[in-house]
Parts: structure tokens; sequence; C-alpha cells
């Protein structure tokens, strides 16, 4: 007789308090319609020459095998010298950096090692949408401070309000995926006293660091005093280096967190792949003209994308860093929501933005779409032609 299949398969409930990524849906949308993706943040041009050059070497000089879990020792001391000539920490590469495979690998190793079951965790909204998934995996409970108006500015009143003697930690993300927000470092203070007087952890995704226009400057809070203690610092190679699918990331934080925080990295992925680290050595050694070369070309090419979406009718506010600006339709009549809008685009226009609900807890991005400006100039002009024709 054949096996009798199961009547009902068992499945976990921290699985159901979030569904697939919305922004990956939105790339499978853009393919199937022909429609330009300006979805997802990946870049549509070339890497750099000399990262991809240092990857072809370091396969072929064979260093193909396992590196050290917490990542090849050239490519740590690679970042700890990069942060020593930026931000004046003096980090041991040994006991305080761990390279990991992504920032998204590095923030569920952060969530993992620090937050019990029941914990609070306080995240500022709009946020990057890995972080509810991330609170759900390790047990956490989020606690949502909004960033209000177009430029995205916290109320201190209601921050505080957030803390109690159940908050474990607080993730800041800066430059802000999605709305371009650069924290300040008045802000950023506020921030350090309320995680000093709850005795709070902070988590910060700083993958945009070098991504930043205008006057505005990344202060990493870690710098501030009173905050390395408490602080894990997340960053990576993949939008500074346009090597999205390398999946190359790091963690800083001093050694008593390092040492938990390596033994979650250890049993989820192991390490990071071994050439690709060795690539990534080379290229933060090299790259001293490269950064400040980064942020004007991705300034013209934001400077594309936001005369499109205003010349569409769109309202928009200027990004202050990273490669997104975040839209409100509500000027042109479009009756649906901002699902459905972002299918209309998709479907009727050729061009895929993601639903700014995906970004919210709860209704406060459903007039909102985000686009992403990291991809070619030509690609930005034929989007930009697209959606005059809206």
């Amino acid at each position: 007789m054949p096996p009798t299949p199961p009547s009902r398969h068992h499945i976990a409930r921290r699985t159901s308090v979030f569904n697939e990524s919305v922004i990956r849906e939105m790339t499978r949308l853009a393919m199937m319609h022909g429609a330009m993706n300006l979805a997802q943040g990946f870049p549509d041009f070339p890497a750099p020459e000399f990262i991809k050059q240092a990857a072809i070497d370091a396969i072929r000089a064979d260093i193909n095998q396992y590196a050290i879990t917490w990542g090849s020792p050239r490519l740590r001391k690679a970042i700890a010298a990069k942060t020593k000539r930026f931000y004046g920490l003096d980090l041991d590469p040994d006991r305080e950096v761990t390279v990991t495979c992504g920032a998204t690998e590095a923030m569920m190793c952060a969530m993992l090692a620090v937050v019990e079951e029941g914990d609070e965790v306080i995240v500022f909204e709009p946020f990057y949408e890995n972080y509810v998934p991330d609170a759900a995996m390790s047990g956490a409970r989020l606690v949502f401070v909004t960033l209000h108006g177009e430029g995205f500015t916290i109320d201190p009143d209601e921050l505080r309000a957030a803390f109690s003697p159940r908050t474990r930690a607080i993730i800041v993300n800066t430059p802000n995926n999605p709305g371009g927000k650069v924290f300040t470092r008045a802000e950023l203070e506020l921030i350090a006293g309320l995680c000093q007087e709850f005795d709070t952890l902070c988590i910060t995704d700083e993958i945009y660091e070098h991504i930043v226009y205008d006057q505005n400057v990344h202060v990493p809070i870690a710098t501030l005093p009173g905050m390395y203690e408490r602080t894990i610092t997340i960053s990576g190679l993949s939008k500074t280096f346009s090597v999205t699918g390398w999946r190359l990331g790091y963690m800083i934080a001093p050694h008593e967190l390092t040492d938990a925080l390596r033994k979650v990295h250890d049993f989820l992925t192991v390490g990071a792949p071994a050439p690709l680290q060795e690539a990534a050595a080379v290229a933060m050694e090299q790259a001293e003209s490269y950064y400040p070369e980064l942020a004007e070309m991705y300034a013209r090419k934001r400077g594309i994308l936001l005369r499109a979406l205003r010349e569409a009718g769109f309202r928009c506010h200027q990004p202050q860093g990273a490669y997104y600006i975040m839209a409100d339709f509500s000027d042109l009549g479009f009756e649906g929501d901002d699902t459905a809008f972002a299918h209309h685009l998709i479907e009727k226009v050729g061009v895929a933005p993601v639903p700014g609900s995906s970004f919210y807890h709860g209704d406060a991005g459903n007039r909102l779409v985000r686009f992403t400006f990291s991809k070619s100039e030509a690609t930005l002009e034929e989007a930009a032609v697209r959606l005059a024709k809206r």
C-alpha cells in the first residue's frame, strides 16, 4: 500500500507573523511584466573592476576552502583599519570584528545572541522589512517609534515613552532604508542617553554608511561617550562596492558581546565565502578615493529620479543618504492603496516600486511607495519617460 500522507503538517507559530519579502515579490513581478525594477536595491551596472579582479585572483590562488569562522584575518584587519580611519575607533580585529554572510545574517546573529523570549526591541518606522521576521525568530516584541513628516524626525517624548525595564535593545538604521534619513549627532545623543539610562543595547544597521549626500555626516553611535560598550555595529560590502550577491557583512562589538555573536554565527552559516573575503580585503585597502566618488555618483542618480518623480506628480522628500526615495502618490488620483498602486505601476506603466506599507506596522504607509535609484542613469532616464506617460 502507498504511504499515507500526513493529515496536517505542523508549522511553527513564529512563521505566522511575517510573510515573504515584499521587496523580492516586486522583483519577481517586474520580471514577469517586463517592468523596470526600481523596487529592489541592487545595481544594474558593473561592480568596480578592482574588486572583481581581486576575486578572480583569489580563486586562482586557491583561496577556496573554509576561512576562519569569524572571518579571514586580512579582512578583519582591513575592517578595523577602515573604522579607525573614518571614525577614530581602535578595534581589536581578533576579538571585536566578525565577518558574516551579509548584514542580514549579522542582524539575525545580533538578535539571537542578545534577545530573550518576550524582550522588547525598539524600532523606528519606516523600517527595513527584515526587522519584523528577525524579531519573530528571536522571540522579541517590537515597539515602534514613528519618524514624522517628510524629514522623518524623532519626537523625543515618543521615544522616551517607548523605553521600559523590559527594553533589551533599540535598532538604529542610519542612513535609513527606506526613508533616506541620516540621524544627526543630536538625535544619536538622545538615543544614547536613553540607552544608558535604561541599560539598553543599541544594534545599528549602517550598511549605507558611505552613501551620504550634501552636508550630512554619518556618525556611528558607537563613537559617542559610553556607547561602544553597549553597541553592536553592523555594516558590509554589498552596497558600497555594488556586490549585493556576494553576501559579505560584518559586526563590530566589544569582545564580551562578540563571543556570543560568534557562537550564533558559527552555527548559522559557518562562514562567508573565502575568496570573496580576500577580494573584500583588497578593496577596502585600496578604496581611499573610491568612497567620495561613490557618493557623488549616487547624488547624480538621486537627482534624476527625484526630478522624474516630482514631474510625474509625486510628493517626495530628498533623501540625505542611502539610495531610496519614499514617494507619496496621494495627488495622482489613484483610489486604491499602496499595494494596488505598485501593481498598477508594474503592469500598466512598466516601473516597479515597493508598497510603502511594507515598511510600517500600521497603515501609515498606504499612500507611499519606495523607489531605488541604485540603477544606471540609462535605466533611470527610461523610467522617467515611462512615469511621465503614466
